[in-house]
């Protein structure tokens, strides 16, 4: 009985000394010499191997737990069981998930989590930040169309939803920026008129391509031909001249407009807005010009994907001829109007900088930022007729003024070098500007004047492959124009049909020379 009690007693020990932190090695080695029976004996091993490992992992959390520097009460080793189990009591428990608290705590604080952000609840918009793509083949349940005809209805789809999502962009910036922005006095009713033009008229356009096309879905959710109507609605985009020839200029105010705070703030709380779809104002007013590109796009996918005896096989090349002649002269005129504009934009500083050809120049190939071999930036205007260099800045009301810089050259007297990357740059003309540090200039290129001893060579970079490589394409393409054009004007000088006035002298002088004549022979 009394090693029975012995056991029970040191493995209810064992138990919860895992939790108290005390280790009787001498007390449970001196039952274990009295006890006869060996199951008894194989569990007192047990218990004295997990006893072990108690330790150390006591150990190791009371290290982890107390400082280094606090002063411990050595364990004393004992030969009677009040000294040992008296830890083993109900408080003791408690602070040991106290202390694993702690320890847990502990460990935590030395590695600290970042804390979560804070979302702030927002109301729901009716404005999706971004639309939900659909196809025509979403829409309808079955059909036992061929994979040409399903693309074609794709496309005509795709060309009916667009027209639906524009309109909605449209009224969108009518209702949100158009009205209020007049409402707040932020803008006055010229600046209102000049930055959207005539969007207001492009909504009731689109709005009637869109009710066609409604109108031409069958029962089955399908269109058959939609040629002519396209071909009687393209010329209605006749409008989208005067919308994109005044974008120019909208662009340019509206750039200037931002500088003041309370067109800035206005402009940013709508771009955080849920139904600007993180897009700012310019992009709104852009859509048009950006939808009337994709037409011919949309309609050479129908024409695609027509079978040859469709019915809009005949209609749809005479719409697309259409859509294309509309949208040359577009980029025509709004080129046209884009020359204009920077003319106008131009300060010269000397009387001999106001070449013939820029005034007669139509419209511009590029323009953009390029440096100089001082490393200064400029904006290079490349014209019909003429390059002009001009540094960018501001007049009084904080519009754009470009100085022009140096002498520019007309296009038919430039010689152009292309100056491979990795050249040393040494002491030429690059001065270390195009260096970089490395003495190796890249994307740089170099124009000069035939004949002409107040234009110097000017020695440019791009601000990357790309752009030079376009650069060095424009350049090359306004060259052989404009030396085509004054070859041509100097052989059509050469070759002047006679001045009828002075044909009508001469014969006249003939005539009278002969009635002279005439009358003295009689």
């Amino acid at each position: 009985m009394e090693v029975e009690e012995t056991v029970e007693t040191r493995t209810s020990w064992s138990t919860a000394q895992g939790e108290a932190h005390s280790i009787p090695c001498d007390h449970a080695g001196k039952k274990r010499k009295q006890d006869p029976a060996p199951g008894p004996a194989i569990r007192i091993n047990e218990d004295e191997e997990e006893d072990e490992d108690d330790e150390m992992m006591s150990e190791h959390m009371r290290d982890s737990e107390e400082p280094s520097n606090k002063r411990v009460k050595p364990v004393v080793k004992s030969n009677s069981l009040t000294g040992v189990i008296t830890p083993v009591k109900t408080p003791a428990l408690k602070r040991i998930g106290q202390s694993i608290s702690r320890s847990i705590s502990f460990r935590t604080e030395a590695r600290p989590l970042p804390p979560a952000a804070m979302r702030p609840r927002t109301k729901a918009s009716s404005f999706p930040r971004r639309r939900n793509s659909q196809c025509w083949s979403d829409t309808v349940e079955s059909h036992d169309l061929t994979a040409k005809e399903i693309k074609r209805q794709e496309v005509i789809y795709e060309l009916t939803q667009g027209e639906r999502q524009l309109i909605d962009d449209l009224s969108l910036v009518k209702k949100v920026y158009y009205e209020p922005m007049l409402k707040l006095d932020i803008l006055t009713e010229s600046e209102r008129g000049q930055i959207f033009g005539t969007l207001d008229s492009l909504i009731p356009l689109h709005q009637d391509l869109l009710s066609r096309l409604e109108r031409l879905r069958g029962s089955e959710k399908t269109v058959g031909q939609v040629g002519p109507t396209l071909m009687d609605w393209f010329p209605c985009l006749e409008a989208y001249v005067t919308y994109c020839c005044n974008q120019v200029g909208a662009k340019a105010l509206l750039d200037q407009k931002k500088q003041e705070k309370p067109v800035e703030h206005f402009l940013r709380l709508c771009q955080e807005s849920s139904f600007s779809r993180k897009l700012d104002l310019w992009n709104f007013l852009d859509l048009p010009r950006s939808r009337l590109v994709k037409y011919p796009l949309l309609l050479k996918e129908i024409q695609k994907c027509t079978p040859p005896e469709h019915p809009d096989e005949d209609s749809l090349p005479d719409a697309l001829d259409i859509i294309q002649s509309i949208v040359a002269e577009v980029n025509k005129k709004t080129g046209e109007a884009e020359c204009q504009f920077y003319r106008r934009g131009l300060a010269y500083i000397e009387d001999s900088q106001r070449l013939q050809e820029i005034q007669l120049s139509r419209f511009l190939y590029c323009h953009g930022e390029l440096k100089n071999n001082k490393g200064q930036r400029l904006h290079v205007f490349l014209f019909e007729l003429a390059l002009v260099l001009s540094r960018p800045t501001e007049d009084k009301d904080g519009g754009q003024v470009f100085h022009v810089y140096r002498q520019p050259l007309p296009n038919y007297l430039i010689n152009l070098e292309e100056i491979p990357d990795g050249e040393p740059g040494g002491g030429g003309p690059f001065r270390g500007a195009f260096t970089g540090g490395n003495d190796k200039v890249k994307n740089c290129f170099r124009v000069s004047s035939r004949g002409r001893s107040k234009a110097h060579p000017y020695s440019l970079q791009a601000n990357d492959s790309f752009s030079k490589q376009q650069w060095i394409t424009c350049l090359r393409r306004a060259i052989v124009q404009s030396r085509d054009r004054t070859t041509l004007s100097n052989q059509s000088q050469l070759c002047l049909p006679p001045d009828p006035i002075l044909c009508h002298i001469a014969d006249l002088s003939l005539s009278s020379d002969t009635d002279m004549a005439d009358h003295n022979s009689r």
